[in-house]
């Protein structure tokens, strides 16, 4: 179902008169709504699973189904109505329109009706409407970028804690300290350009459109930042450059960003195990960079599961406790917004391989 509208909202009028249908989506299209009409309950239901409305106008007495047969319809479509309902009716009589009110009508109109007092109920219902979905928008995005940052924050913070950890210990060889001090200072860094980067989206001043990065340097990346967590994991690693121009149209904190959720992820499930760090070239004008374990792999039966948002595939793990379940399904988005795509593959000999493929930033002519 399409939730298409126009700036002053969609309306669904629904009356057995053809006269009626035409008087009111006349006054209505002189308001600036778009007017749906239906002259029964069939139609209304499928006019209304082809665009859903912000407001209906229900004839209540109807021969065949009667307005709050339709209504009750409504309801019970695969998406259910949350649009207002305003019956016009010509019938005065009380208990019918208490019944309406029980059935969840926010109003009534009586025929005949009155132009002016249509369109002010009309005006005030679906202004009503489009204000509450933008409430919901605003409140859906608040939550969006306080799950955004809080999952994104985890990982540079892992990374302070490990290095703060060991320099608080005696096994620490002092000739590693500066690394362990260098390392805290970055992940820090990272955490407060994370920061800045939501704060700069919000205000709409990020420009990721000249954005570009390059797949060598993500890999050097990822291998200095992680190098001593994956030698504390037993983890040997193999780094495959690409060719030294291979350069790909993100912003290179962005990718660094999902390349390391994808290097922690293997660092909690496949410990132990060699892990492969790639850069390749794929279709002509797009490169990869592969992240690949050894490690026990995704269980056949939730591959389907696994990009889902809140999806927890170890449950259990003291580490998994702290996860959200938002890590991939946040990576895949990225990339397809940035025009790309990741994806799991199984590997032949056990373990897994995470793709993230993107094209190559625009070349000035």
């Amino acid at each position: 179902m399409t939730t298409t509208t126009t700036s002053a909202g969609t309306v669904l009028v629904v009356d057995d008169q053809s006269a009626n249908l035409r008087v009111i989506a006349m006054l209505l299209t002189r308001q600036g709504y778009e007017v749906i009409t239906a002259s029964g309950g069939e139609e209304a239901i499928a006019r209304y699973n082809e665009r859903a409305p912000d407001l209906v106008l229900l004839d209540m007495m109807m021969p065949g189904q009667d307005g709050f047969e339709v209504l009750q319809a409504l309801r019970e479509q695969p998406v259910p109505l949350r649009a207002p309902v305003v019956f016009v009716t010509a019938a005065h009589d009380r208990d019918l329109l208490l019944r309406a009110f029980e059935a969840g009508a926010v109003d009534y109109v009586t025929k005949p009706f009155l132009p002016e007092e249509l369109i002010a109920r009309v005006n005030a219902h679906v202004g009503l409407k489009l204000t509450r979905d933008r409430l919901e928008r605003v409140a859906r995005e608040r939550e969006e970028l306080v799950n955004l940052v809080a999952h994104d924050l985890k990982n540079p913070l892992t990374s302070v804690l490990f290095a703060s950890d060991v320099l608080r210990t005696d096994s620490c060889k002092p000739e590693r300290v500066p690394r362990y001090l260098e390392m805290i200072y970055e992940s820090a860094n990272d955490a407060i350009g994370y920061i800045r980067h939501y704060l700069e989206a919000q205000a709409g001043r990020t420009r990721l459109e000249a954005a570009e990065a390059s797949v060598n340097d993500t890999l050097d990346w990822l291998l200095a930042r992680y190098e001593m967590q994956l030698e504390a994991r037993g983890i040997a690693v193999e780094v495959v450059h690409a060719p030294a121009h291979a350069r790909v149209a993100i912003d290179e904190r962005v990718l660094r960003q999902v390349s390391e959720n994808l290097v922690t992820n293997a660092m909690k499930y496949a410990p132990g195990a060699p892990l492969l760090l790639a850069g390749r070239q794929s279709a002509p004008g797009y490169w990869q960079l592969v992240v690949a374990d050894r490690g026990p792999g995704i269980p056949k039966a939730r591959e389907r599961e696994l990009f889902k948002p809140f999806v927890r595939l170890h449950e259990g793990d003291a580490e998994e406790a702290l996860s959200s379940g938002l890590g991939l399904s946040l990576a895949r988005r990225i990339i397809d917004n940035a025009g790309g795509q990741l994806w799991h593959e199984a590997r032949k000999h056990g373990g897994a391989r995470f793709i993230v493929e993107l094209p190559e930033p625009p070349r000035a002519a």
